[in-house]
């Protein structure tokens, strides 16, 4: 594509998004990078010849990463300039370039992980929308799950604005900023919740819960223990997570019989741009195919938290069928879930 960023470039418009959701010093710790890279480190040199397109494959989160987890674990305290939003980043940065060059270009074999319970207040807020609409249960299928923590949806506890949703004995209580017009207050019985992912992480195993935090922005100290509460969490009741190619597994799941009075919903957040478009637009005609035979009885929703990265926010969109198969903007929302502000009631 002609307007591909260039590798470096990258780093910058990464750092942008960064800006946009209150993380400057991720902000700083991605110009860092741009600037200290050379070609005399095997990391330096796989990111200037990264052969993909370095947004979509979130090449700068992926050595950002890397570099977080060495200042968690103290292997790196000439960072701590950077993890203190002080001094000259890509001197630091260079520094830990050279001594952890064999480590941190292991961090670029594959895409971050993104695990952020609090994205589920919006995609609650969706659900309230269509409870509202087309009663209230459900049966929850949700793409891009990556360790399904967003699978924990139906024992999180929620405080929309004031619209409370969710079992109140859970040991994660999400309660986002609320903006604007809350959404309405319905009744939620979710009967059932699967996800996919092309490579899903079980975070309950050795290292994946150190590599998990890793990939959080070092600014956003709330998300720490939420993640960790919410793995706990599946250590004591795991969630259905399967492997595979999102289009295979939405045409599938929509293709099983759907019982009478639930509402089968497709849900994501923050995936749609990293899916193949041949994926996309297998998708999209599932679901319209899927919707075309939908009736009061067996109602078909589509929840959507996804990035305008031209506006550098994320925008929560509902479909559902039968008599709403146009898409409708309920509001918007922090990337990971600080705030939503409410379009609609």
């Amino acid at each position: 594509m002609a307007d591909e960023p260039t590798n470096r470039e990258a780093f910058e418009l990464q750092a942008r998004y960064c800006d946009a959701n209150d993380a400057p010093i991720t902000a700083a710790l991605c110009r860092g990078i741009a600037a200290a890279i050379d070609r005399s480190t095997e990391t330096g040199r796989r990111i200037l010849d990264w052969p993909g397109r370095p947004i979509a494959d979130a090449l700068p989160l992926r050595i950002a990463g890397g570099f977080h987890a060495l200042w968690r674990e103290g292997s790196a305290p000439e960072l701590a300039a950077v993890f203190q939003g002080t001094g000259d980043a890509a001197a630091a940065i260079h520094g830990t370039l050279t001594r952890h060059d064999e480590v941190l270009v292991r961090w670029l074999d594959g895409p971050p992980q993104t695990n952020e319970p609090g994205r589920s207040a919006a995609l609650m807020a969706g659900l309230l929308q269509l409870a509202q609409r087309h009663g209230p249960r459900f049966d929850l299928l949700e793409i891009g799950s990556s360790a399904g923590l967003n699978l924990l949806i139906d024992r999180y506890r929620f405080d929309l604005g004031g619209v409370e949703a969710g079992p109140a004995g859970s040991p994660v209580v999400i309660k986002p900023e609320w903006r604007g017009l809350p959404p309405p207050a319905a009744e939620i019985r979710i009967e059932r919740v699967r996800g996919v992912d092309i490579n899903p992480i079980d975070p309950t195993a050795p290292d994946a819960e150190r590599r998990l935090l890793a990939y959080i922005w070092a600014e956003h100290g709330l998300r720490f223990e939420r993640v960790a509460r919410a793995i706990a969490m599946l250590r004591e009741r795991p969630v259905s997570l399967d492997r595979g190619d999102a289009a295979d597994w939405v045409e599938a799941r929509l293709a099983e019989p759907q019982d009478a009075g639930v509402t089968r919903v497709l849900m994501h957040s923050i995936v749609w741009q990293y899916l193949p478009a041949e994926g996309q637009a297998r998708i999209a005609a599932a679901m319209e195919r899927a919707g075309a035979a939908a009736d009061a009885k067996r109602p078909l929703g589509w929840v959507m938290l996804e990035a305008d990265r031209t506006l550098n926010r994320h925008d929560l969109t509902v479909r559902s069928w039968p008599d709403h198969a146009e898409p409708v903007l309920l509001g918007h929302a922090h990337a990971h879930g600080f705030w939503v502000e409410g379009l609609r009631a």
